[in-house]
């Protein structure tokens, strides 16, 4: 049986969804391709007639993962101004919600510690989800009339990456809320106060 283009497209999709939050589940390194197709209900033969191995399905997988990401949070900061959209994004982003959601979070805090031993490609599209991350946030400073918007979108992204990577790891759930807390808190104070500069 022969299908449409449109049916490959979503086939390829679902693969890379079941793809993606695999990885972020168990690390590329762990993912095996039969029981991948298996849980999109393909057969392990069909594919190669999406990717080229499993190194190109893993990169794909990175760019699904940031791209799923970042249409979540653009739905979600429909009609805000700038303030509005740094503020729900800095609490969703260090929310108790997104620590607790590793399969559909952020990849940035859920696999730092995995790159070393991804492909090159994939690493390659990691930086550039990042990167996407880092413009939009400086965008949003610039319209908050910060002076440094680059600066302070690599820093705020740095604390947020950690703040959470740190709370996934503290065992008192109480504590790990605060870390979570103190972030927060500590990211708008410093943006209100490069507002004012």
């Amino acid at each position: 049986m022969r299908y449409d283009s449109e049916h490959k497209a979503r086939t390829k999709e679902r693969v890379l969804h079941e793809a993606a939050n695999a990885i972020r589940a168990q690390g590329p390194d762990r993912i095996g391709v039969a029981a991948l197709m298996a849980q999109a209900g393909l057969t392990h033969g069909g594919f190669y007639a999406h990717f080229d191995s499993k190194d190109d399905l893993i990169a794909q997988a990175i760019t699904q993962m940031f791209e799923e990401r970042y249409q979540n949070v653009m739905a979600r900061m429909e009609g805000k101004r700038a303030a509005e959209q740094l503020d729900a994004f800095i609490d969703g982003y260090l929310s108790t919600r997104h620590r607790d959601d590793r399969s559909h979070g952020c990849p940035i805090p859920t696999l730092s510690g995995e790159l070393a031993r991804m492909p090159d490609v994939a690493r390659q599209r990691f930086a550039a989800g990042s990167e996407r991350m880092a413009k939009w946030l400086a965008t949003l400073l610039k319209a908050e009339g910060v002076a440094e918007p680059r600066d302070l979108a690599a820093s705020i992204m740095a604390e947020m990456v950690g703040a959470v990577a740190l709370s996934r790891i503290v065992a008192e759930p109480a504590q790990s809320s605060r870390v979570l807390k103190a972030s927060r808190d500590a990211i708008k104070a410093r943006i209100a106060a490069a507002r004012g500069a």
